[in-house]
């Protein structure tokens, strides 16, 4: 159960909102447009299942209003219908958000607001997504609902490739502190503990801030915890239920201890791809935002903060080519042609969700130079579905 919002959320977008709402904007039309094809009427159905308000006091849209203006376009431009669903528990929250769900509907959105938890509506919208793709996007302020419930959904209720189901979630990495503080401390609550263990599907979670708590634990052992802990959750999600998953850490300022995670899932090389590309892309928007909220707080200032703090993009991907290009060759040492669409984790390495896919290209060029694939990387198809082949003998 989510622990609802304060009145000052509503006010004005943080920054972590900027990155998610950003992420949000820019994936979801490309999982409309890649897979409503595999629908027989062309529906994506779309869930937000802790939609909130559905838009700032400021006017800014938030994440129900951007999935609204997307399945507006997609119905006026294209001929897809998005249908989407919302659900928020909080009376006063819900009764603004179907103000703005009212809104699209007049304009002949197909899209439905329901009081309450998510958990009760979950199983009717998967039903009502038999034959169609499925996004999920669960954005809770505390507790995420228990892995096993989504397990049942992503691996026994939707366990095909064919139509599509993704997910995007918020981990919250302060709960899972404030959690971690529970192991630790010798009055903590058993009730809470057990709340997590569900959300964790099982009680290993805290196994590690029981190694944190030990007299002989270094100085830092529980915030690497609480690291620890999270990318043990993401590593559980994929083998429970055979999905990609991958998770990007999300924070209020630069070389911050991050407040949640998104944990995305998919089954499609394609997700994984277009995700890493989009999450590069958020990471751009985040840092412009911060840039101009200081530029507003202090017009006098000589430079700003962030200008000296933020890893230039041309310098990170001329970093970054060569890498790629290193690891693609490790690839095509198996002799076979490579379609980079395939192998998105291994191409990317470390820096996926750092550079866009513009960067792939030009490792493929890099390469070519190098005398290392015949394989030119000039024109064709989009970069995604490139095929690259190994040097010749």
């Amino acid at each position: 159960m989510s622990s609802g919002t304060g009145g000052e959320y509503w006010k004005d977008k943080a920054l972590p909102s900027v990155f998610k709402h950003e992420l949000l904007k820019r994936y979801l039309p490309q999982f409309g447009g890649m897979t409503a094809s595999q629908s027989q009427d062309r529906r994506v159905v779309y869930l937000d299942g802790y939609a909130g308000e559905g838009r700032y006091e400021n006017g800014e849209p938030a994440s129900a209003e951007i999935a609204l203006r997307v399945a507006s376009y997609f119905r006026a431009q294209h001929g897809i219908t998005l249908e989407c669903f919302f659900t928020e528990a909080q009376q006063k929250s819900f009764e603004r958000l179907n103000k703005v769900v009212e809104h699209y509907r007049a304009r002949r959105v197909l899209a439905h607001a329901r009081r309450g938890e998510v958990d009760t509506v979950l199983d009717s919208v998967v039903q009502r997504a038999e034959g169609a793709p499925l996004f999920l996007f669960l954005d809770p302020c505390g507790l995420a609902l228990p892995q096993r419930r989504l397990v049942d959904v992503l691996a026994q209720q939707r366990p095909l490739r064919k139509p599509p189901t993704e997910l995007l979630m918020n981990f919250s990495m302060m709960a899972v502190w404030r959690l971690g503080g529970h192991v630790r401390s010798p009055n903590g609550n058993e009730r809470s503990l057990q709340r997590f263990d569900e959300v964790c599907g099982g009680t290993w979670w805290r196994e590690y801030f029981a190694e944190a708590a030990a007299p002989t634990a270094r100085e830092g052992a529980a915030e690497d915890a609480i690291e620890a802990v999270a990318a043990e959750y993401s590593r559980l999600l994929a083998q429970r239920t055979g999905m990609f998953v991958q998770s990007v850490p999300v924070s209020h300022a630069p070389h911050k201890r991050a407040v949640y995670r998104l944990v995305f899932a998919t089954r499609s090389p394609f997700g994984l791809w277009v995700f890493g590309d989009t999450v590069a892309r958020a990471r751009a928007a985040w840092w412009e935002t911060l840039e101009l909220q200081e530029e507003h707080n202090d017009p006098d200032a000589l430079f700003s903060v962030t200008s000296v703090l933020r890893p230039d993009p041309e310098a990170v991907e001329k970093e970054a080519i060569p890498v790629l290009a290193a690891n693609l060759e490790t690839l095509l040492r198996a002799g076979r042609p490579i379609k980079l669409v395939e192998h998105t984790l291994e191409l990317f390495g470390s820096y996926f969700g750092q550079v866009t896919e513009p960067a792939a290209r030009k490792a493929v060029k890099y390469l070519h130079k190098e005398s290392k694939t015949p394989t030119t990387g000039v024109g064709g198809n989009r970069t995604r579905v490139l095929i690259v082949q190994p040097p010749r003998p």
